[in-house]
């Protein structure tokens, strides 16, 4: 299922905002809704261009569906967000741990300087669930709470970025 979401930064280079998402220190203080809080996986930078892999469980409630097909395993799954700071382009890619061929997504992630001088993010991307009769039906469950995150870490993103410099 393909989704999209926007947020802007007042005030905010693109570089700023960049740098801030690619930060393990920064995700792992943002309290995402059903969500443990992140394990770093791995972090590295070559160049203008950073790695964040963070692994993250779901802790929320799951519908009976998604019950039956985890079984007893628990959601958990690795994302993975590559960035070029310096251009505001990358890619975030998550995948379930148990199986990601059955579950798994990906998203252009740009980040540009808007009208107002601030920046926007745009991400563009697919989440894909490969489950005869109940994947469509899952996807379309997922995505409003992937979204729902989403907006989650801009609020957090905003509010650091509003805070004095010491």
């Amino acid at each position: 299922m393909r989704f999209e979401a926007e947020q802007t930064f007042p005030g905010a280079s693109p570089r700023d905002v960049g740098a801030l998402l690619v930060d393990p220190a920064f995700e792992a203080s943002v309290e995402l809704p059903d969500l443990s809080p992140p394990e770093v996986v791995a972090r590295e930078r070559d160049g203008n261009v950073a790695l964040l892999k963070l692994r993250y469980e779901y802790t929320g409630q799951l519908d009976p569906i998604a019950r039956r097909l985890l079984g007893n395993r628990k959601l958990s799954w690795v994302q993975e967000l590559r960035l070029d700071v310096e251009a505001g382009r990358g890619e975030l890619t998550f995948a379930a741990e148990a199986d990601p061929s059955r579950l798994h997504g990906r998203a252009d992630v740009t980040l540009t300087v808007d009208g107002d001088g601030g920046t926007r993010r745009l991400f563009a991307g697919e989440l894909v669930v490969k489950a005869p009769v109940v994947g469509g039906m899952a996807e379309r469950r997922i995505v409003p709470g992937l979204l729902r995150r989403l907006d989650v870490e801009a609020d957090a993103v905003r509010a650091h970025l509003s805070r004095p410099v010491p």
